[in-house]
């Protein structure tokens, strides 16, 4: 299968297409640094996210973790892929709260697609993102 890491060349379009437009819903007239998301998951549905911010800035929320908070709430729990766009070059990466967000629901190869305003992008898996991560693992069951 051609592509990026295990993603057919429609899916990886797909994820560059719904992240890309899942900026139009970003409400961010603080920062207006808008930010969306795209989940594949494993069942071939995808989710959707965009930032959230508020008057209260520690409040608002970022488009990953909107993305998989709604994934979650709908029982999707597994992932193939996560696409984040935003409208700056080069493109940027999640944040260090949403890296250890998406650690908690996704496997350490799963593939961190981050797409610029030019229509390039960057990929990383999630363990080059987080290394030496703490996640659900370490904790006693």
């Amino acid at each position: 299968m051609s592509g990026v890491h295990g993603l057919s060349e429609a899916q990886f379009a797909t994820l560059s297409e719904k992240a890309i437009a899942a900026k139009e819903a970003a409400y961010c007239p603080y920062s207006k640094f808008r930010v969306g998301c795209a989940l594949l998951c494993d069942d071939g549905t995808w989710v959707t996210g965009a930032n959230v911010e508020n008057a209260s800035y520690p409040v608002g929320i970022c488009a990953e973790r909107t993305a998989l908070v709604k994934a979650i709430t709908e029982g999707k729990m597994k992932f193939k892929a996560i696409g984040v766009a935003t409208d700056i070059v080069p493109p940027a990466s999640p944040c260090g709260m949403c890296r250890q967000f998406i650690r908690e629901f996704a496997e350490l190869d799963m593939p961190v697609i981050m797409f610029d305003n030019d229509g390039n992008h960057v990929t990383m898996t999630l363990e080059q993102l987080l290394p030496v991560s703490f996640g659900p693992g370490q904790l006693p069951t």
